[in-house]
């Protein structure tokens, strides 16, 4: 799988983290056809954060379709195919947090969980419109990503 990570990664700037970093260390994945890492220590400033251990996982998955699909024959009449087969990736992250000061509180697990989802045969007749999905993605994201954290830690868009 080509979908490999390169520690450390580093994090987008977020209000109460500084150039933060992240040392990864390969883990094992929920399944075969994934890869996952473990963070195993921070960089830059973020108090506060903790890193994986089995109670509090702090985990990146990337997972690639089991099998991958081609495009459909096309109709013996009209040439198109009539069936449009997709290839799923996903990437998860998974970071436990605490939902209470209470130290009897157990920790729970929050999730962020991407879906790429590209239909058979765009991969080798146009690569650059997925580079330029992914291209858009991962710069919105970078862009958004302090003003979204904002958000979901108050629930205002």
């Amino acid at each position: 799988m080509s979908t490999a990570l390169s520690s450390p990664v580093t994090g987008s700037a977020q209000p109460a983290l500084t150039s933060p970093t992240y040392t990864l260390t390969s883990d094992l994945a929920p399944t075969p056809n994934g890869r996952q890492y473990a963070v195993t220590a921070l960089g830059g400033t973020q108090t506060g954060v903790v890193v994986h251990n089995p109670t509090v996982p702090f985990t990146i998955t990337i997972v690639r379709p089991a099998q991958f699909k081609s495009l459909g024959a096309p109709n013996y009449v009209t040439g198109v195919p009539t069936v449009y087969p997709r290839n799923v990736w996903k990437v998860i992250v998974r970071k436990g947090a605490k939902v209470s000061t209470a130290v009897t509180v157990p920790q729970q697990i929050a999730m962020a969980s991407l879906e790429i989802s590209i239909p058979a045969g765009t991969e080798s007749t146009d690569a650059v419109s997925i580079e330029a999905m992914m291209s858009l993605l991962i710069g919105s994201m970078n862009q958004i990503s302090s003003s979204l954290s904002t958000s979901l830690e108050t629930g205002v868009a």
